[in-house]
């Protein structure tokens, strides 16, 4: 019997939710066909059959959670089955139990466990040491699912895990992506939110938002790159990017999706319009890769959309800043020293101040206001 694992998804992503088989026990599967569909934090994912074969069980139900190298299925042995590699297949590590004769001097499989622990319990990074304690996790207990051995965020938040309460219903998929997102991004940013407002009534009715808020954010970041950045904490050290990769909040019926529109900055009017329009299409149906959700450097909200003038954002390390736009409202502005009704665009900027300085947020925001308050 060869046994298929859930193999590496990719992007770091450290477990999926089956969200429904495409075989089932005595089927008989060609090489490529698509076994089984699952939910990552990024994306649905299909995964295919390693190798030609009958189908001897399956051993995940839908809609469990379960952690790269679960076993997933098993195909039955038979003349027809190809036996070769199996993509994701885990060697079983053999029983190292140390019987009575074991040679003077020799750790007991019980010692060396106690040691393997300790090792592993110093494979994590004070973040992620943090958070074992605020979960009350022991960190000895783990083993880590990260490079290296390396214990990450994903293994101390599933051995958090406590059964669901009566009448609450858990969080999955996108959902449950956002919360730990954002409470990961309360608990390890300094985040601070500056606001201002742009008078854009020298925009043409032909005008589109987010595309004047995307070239006003590309601007900002030229003005201030520090804004365009990623931040390890572990190291205290910041990482510029010349190019301007921007997260797009898109609100779903899943919940919050932020796909990456890659090289904002060198994209003309034309092009940003097809690329929005496509994105936002494709999250919606969540057919996005997991890289195409992955390694923003800054990222756009425009939640004026739908509600709200400003607002304090969640900043999702690495990146350092969002800037949010609000609902267009109607103010009243002095207008060569008379009155006039002009409409006005609310901006919400929520930056990490341990890579970010006031100066760098405010020089940032000066230069979008000024490139949204010019005419189309």
């Amino acid at each position: 019997m060869t046994v298929f694992r859930l193999p590496d998804l990719g992007e770091g992503l450290q477990e999926a939710e089956i969200v429904s088989w495409h075989v089932s026990a005595g089927d008989h599967v060609v090489a490529d066909q698509p076994l089984v569909s699952v939910e990552t934090e990024k994306a649905v994912v299909e995964i295919p059959s390693p190798q030609a074969g009958h189908i001897a069980e399956l051993f995940v139900a839908v809609g469990e959670r379960v952690p790269i190298g679960t076993a997933l299925l098993s195909f039955a042995e038979t003349p027809h089955t190809d036996t070769g590699t199996v993509v994701g297949e885990i060697p079983q590590a053999s029983d190292t139990t140390a019987g009575p004769s074991t040679p003077p001097g020799r750790a007991t499989r019980q010692q060396h466990l106690s040691s393997s622990r300790r090792t592993i319990a110093t494979k994590a990074a004070p973040r992620i040491r943090a958070l074992a304690k605020r979960l009350n996790v022991d960190l000895a207990t783990l083993s880590g699912g990260g490079p290296g051995g390396a214990i990450t965020a994903a293994d101390v938040e599933r051995a958090a895990r406590v059964d669901v309460p009566e009448g609450y219903e858990p969080l999955r998929g996108a959902r449950r992506s956002m919360a730990l997102a954002m409470a990961r991004s309360q608990h390890s940013v300094a985040a601070t939110t500056l606001t201002e407002e742009a008078d854009i009534e020298s925009w043409s009715d032909a005008a589109r938002p987010t595309v004047r808020l995307i070239r006003a954010l590309v601007v900002g970041c030229h003005a201030a790159p520090a804004l365009n950045a990623w931040y390890d904490e572990d190291a205290v050290a910041a990482r510029r990017h010349t190019t301007v990769d921007l997260g797009l909040a898109v609100d779903t019926e899943d919940g919050l999706l932020v796909p990456v529109l890659r090289g904002a900055e060198g994209l003309e009017v034309a092009g940003l319009n097809d690329a929005i329009a496509d994105l936002k299409t494709r999250a919606r149906q969540r057919t996005l890769t997991p890289r195409e959700l992955s390694d923003a450097t800054i990222t756009l909200s425009n939640f004026g959309m739908l509600a709200g003038l400003h607002a304090a954002l969640m900043v999702v390390p690495p990146q350092v800043a969002i800037l949010g736009a609000g609902r267009i409202v109607r103010r009243v502005v002095d207008q060569n020293g008379g009155l006039a009704l002009h409409r006005t665009l609310p901006l919400s900027l929520t930056f990490d101040h341990r890579a970010v300085t006031g100066g760098d947020a405010a020089r940032f925001l000066r230069a979008a206001v000024r490139d949204l308050e010019a005419a189309d």
